[in-house]
């Protein structure tokens, strides 16, 4: 059962077109990776399937709700977007918590405003998040006092606190330091063992074979190539892949 249907998607920055129609499937507990070299429109894909980007034209459908891109920014396509944004969780490279809030209160944040949930409920579910990825002892540290790879972790609890049908991932190690990579990694392995659907865009390889179910491979604004991680990594077909990953490997 698919659970986004991505067709025709396009987006453009003035004369440049950064996607150039892609149509991509994912199913539930499918887990996606998209790789390809900087620039060729993997984060703003992701951006483009919660709105964090408005998209130049396409239809984005996550479970049974729809939108089609490129329409007037009214009230109603306010309302769409909303519910759009309710059914994805997002993961940034930078983690974008709230720097005055403690772990615990970033994580309860989502359910209390988006969900309406009365904060016991929500505090409840924001520990038992905290103790799924590891900070069970965090919870009323500040980001500050965090380290990078425990910043992530909390980002990761604060999008599953939404309860979303599909985690998005961009390049979720970038910002972190060599050593604190593994435990976020972890973090998404498990999730990926219990059935999460992901899409995730990233530079480790390494990750990308052991997790994806699939892999697809993105240049100038186009899917150039995808299949499973035995397919991509042990015989790709497309020369440009070949041209990839003799370069990152």
């Amino acid at each position: 059962m698919s659970i986004i249907q991505i067709h025709q998607l396009k987006k453009s920055f003035g004369a440049n077109e950064v996607l150039q129609g892609i149509d991509l499937t994912v199913n539930k507990s499918e887990v996606v990776v998209i790789m390809g070299p900087s620039g060729s429109g993997k984060s703003t894909l992701l951006r483009c399937l919660n709105f964090l980007e408005e998209p130049s034209e396409g239809i984005i459908q996550i479970g049974d709700f729809q939108v089609t891109t490129g329409g007037k920014i009214d009230s109603k396509r306010k309302k769409a977007i909303r519910e759009l944004r309710k059914r994805t969780g997002f993961v940034f490279q930078s983690f974008n918590l709230f720097p005055h809030k403690t772990a615990i209160q970033n994580v309860m944040e989502g359910p209390i405003v988006i969900h309406g949930a009365k904060k016991e409920e929500a505090r409840k579910l924001g520990e038992a998040l905290l103790i799924k990825v590891g900070l069970g002892d965090r919870c009323d540290y500040y980001p500050a006092q965090l380290s990078g790879g425990q910043q992530q972790r909390v980002a990761i609890a604060r999008s599953l606190a939404l309860n979303p049908m599909v985690m998005l991932y961009d390049e979720p190690t970038s910002a972190l330091d060599p050593e604190l990579v593994r435990e976020v990694l972890q973090v998404i392995k498990d999730l990926a063992q219990e059935g999460m659907t992901m899409i995730i865009v990233t530079h480790e390889m390494s990750f990308a074979k052991d997790v994806a179910d699939r892999v697809v491979f993105m240049d100038n604004g186009v899917i150039v190539e995808q299949g499973t991680s035995e397919e991509i990594f042990g015989n790709p077909k497309e020369e440009r892949t070949k041209q990839f990953l003799s370069s990152v490997e």
